[in-house]
């Protein structure tokens, strides 16, 4: 396994997975706030993350201040 490689593809596709996770989790939580749905607490977030061909299937919790 090319060691270098590897490393650059995970980066890759966490960077991709924090772009599009931000951008989603601010369209949902501004359309919430505009529709009266959500105060200013914390939010409960849950991440899962899987990896076919690997027995990878770890969840991450996590919150996120609004307020």
């Amino acid at each position: 396994m090319n060691e270098d490689a590897f490393n650059m593809s995970i980066r890759k596709f966490l960077k991709k997975v924090g772009v599009t996770s931000q951008r989603e989790i601010e369209t949902a939580v501004r359309a919430a706030s505009d529709a009266g749905k959500i105060g200013n607490g914390p939010l409960k977030a849950q991440v899962r993350l899987t990896v076919n061909g690997v027995d990878l299937d770890v969840t991450i919790d996590g919150e996120i201040e609004i307020g």
